[in-house]
């Protein structure tokens, strides 16, 4: 069967599309940064490549740290502007912003696709949840600004540094909110891709009068300021546990407001259990997007009498796993693939996961599973080297890279154990954690256990995810820093009592704090 990229979805003419729908923001062959309210080109456009061929694309346009600071002073300009600015105001001109975004809904999702290697269904659905989720938000604005007593915007911007995996559902969606409670925004592009979707979106933002800024650069270079800068009321970040401390640390003697989510390695702990279809559904789910999500299970903590089971079920649905080429057809009519992930986020990732898989056999671990190449749908003469087969190992080594940490991407790891204090030791490798969850026929066991599991959302016989509107979203102990967020507690987190000295203590993941909400 030979396949093509279907007709009208080719890079070219995406990006075609992106100038047209915002020559503002997108030239021939760069893009621009968003500064002091308007779109610059500024910066050194760097190479780059898609993860879904490996052609070349245009790269982020990187700033350095004097034009990342006055970025900051005009956010604070804005936000000084913006805050006084009355509520029903906001909601009409964030409104106005969804109802812009969803007109380009289409393009901002094959934006995904190219970018960061998004099935055509996730793609969607990213650029979904942020817009149904934000228009909850604007219904709920008015009662969530009175939480506690009157609530008013911080005392500046809000800046955002976000991961590259959700740029819609989360970063912009985040950002939305925060304009909605009264702050101004200033955002960084994700280096590894989804740049051109943010911009964009900031373009359509922008267009609706919304005080946002949008630069690109080097983390090393402008990371400071969009962290410590002058004026900046709180700081959202999104990434992993090392720039997640080096973020905390900077942060350390401002006082400054913060949401810094950090990666953890999320656990399915399988004890007393037989209802394999039901997790096998839960399996093939799991792996949507290659497991490159902040929320994915790569850790299976099984006790040994039902490892067979468990082995006979993860195996069906780990060699049915459909993965490609996002946009591959056989005839030019045919609708996008139906597939369970595309590539990773680059080659380089791509060939550590493989260094992995290959450092846990030669540490003794048993290979359980590797999906041939030969299985993914991809179009002839393609390059593929960003993609990754599914892959499993079997009792991993103590002193493997990923014993502790997860691996963002589809590779797992099963461990077998014959006690609880074994299952419960296993599931906490991490030091913390986003999600787990318990597979267990046994309630009283599940009740017994989930309270010792180091993970801020404990399912049971069902996968937890990040959520958003009326559930909140944290972690414990590394995998989080500072106030939660999701629902209620995402307005709280960017907005402060309204009378003069008023003093609240948040709800988060704080040293000298531990209460949480309920799981």
């Amino acid at each position: 069967m030979s396949l093509q990229v279907k007709p009208g979805t080719s890079w070219a003419e995406v990006y075609a599309r992106c100038v047209r729908a915002a020559p503002e923001a997108f030239q021939a062959g760069r893009l621009n940064n968003l500064e002091r309210g308007e779109w610059l080109a500024s910066g050194t456009p760097g190479e780059h490549t898609t993860p879904v061929d490996g052609s070349p694309i245009p790269g982020p346009p990187r700033v350095g740290a004097e034009d990342a600071a006055a970025a900051v002073g005009w956010a604070c300009a804005e936000h000084r502007a913006w805050q006084r600015v009355d509520l029903d105001e906001r909601r009409a001109r964030v409104s106005a912003a969804v109802d812009a975004l969803e007109a380009h809904r289409e393009l901002l999702a094959l934006l995904l696709v190219w970018e960061i290697g998004k099935p055509w269904r996730l793609a969607l659905s990213d650029v979904d949840r942020c817009l149904d989720g934000v228009r909850w938000y604007v219904g709920e604005i008015e009662r969530q600004m009175q939480l506690g007593g009157a609530r008013k915007p911080l005392d500046g911007p809000v800046s955002n540094i976000a991961s590259w995996n959700y740029p819609m559902s989360v970063q912009v969606h985040a950002e939305l909110v925060q304009l909605l409670a009264g702050n101004a925004v200033i955002a960084k592009t994700p280096s590894q891709g989804g740049f051109h979707c943010l911009t964009l979106a900031h373009a359509l933002m922008r267009r609706c009068d919304l005080p946002v800024t949008l630069i690109s650069g080097v983390g090393s270079q402008i990371g400071s300021s969009l962290i410590r800068g002058d004026g900046l009321g709180a700081l959202a970040f999104v990434g992993g546990r090392s720039n997640g401390r080096k973020a905390a640390a900077e942060l350390a003697d401002t006082g400054r407001r913060h949401m810094i989510e950090q990666e953890g390695l999320n656990a399915w702990g399988i004890w007393d259990f037989s209802q394999w279809d039901v997790l096998a559904k839960h399996l093939r789910k799991g792996y949507e997007y290659g497991k490159q999500r902040c929320t994915a299970y790569p850790r299976f903590v099984v006790q040994r009498k039902l490892f067979p089971q468990f082995l006979e079920t993860y195996l069906a649905v780990a060699t049915d796993l459909r993965f490609g080429h996002p946009l591959a057809v056989e005839h030019p009519d045919d609708d996008l693939p139906e597939l369970d992930f595309g590539p990773v986020i680059h080659a380089a990732k791509a060939a550590e996961l493989a260094r992995y898989y290959d450092e846990a056999l030669l540490g003794g671990a048993v290979p359980l599973h590797r999906s041939p190449m030969e299985d993914g749908r991809f179009v002839d003469g393609q390059d593929t080297g960003a993609y990754a087969a599914p892959a499993a190992v079997l009792a991993p080594p103590a002193n493997w890279a990923l014993r502790h940490r997860e691996p963002f991407g589809p590779l797992d790891s099963v461990v077998i154990v014959d006690s609880e204090s074994e299952l419960l030791a296993e599931m906490n490798a991490s030091n913390g954690a986003l999600v787990a969850s318990i597979a267990t026929d046994d309630q009283a066991f599940a009740d017994r256990v989930a309270p010792e599991v180091r993970a801020f959302k404990v399912g049971v016989n069902a996968p937890r995810s990040r959520g958003d509107r009326e559930e909140p979203f944290g972690g414990v102990g590394g995998s989080w820093k500072g106030a939660f967020v999701g629902g209620d507690l995402l307005v709280q987190a960017v907005t402060q009592p309204a009378e003069e000295g008023g003093h609240e203590l948040l709800y988060g993941n704080f040293p000298d704090y531990s209460q949480y909400p309920p799981r």
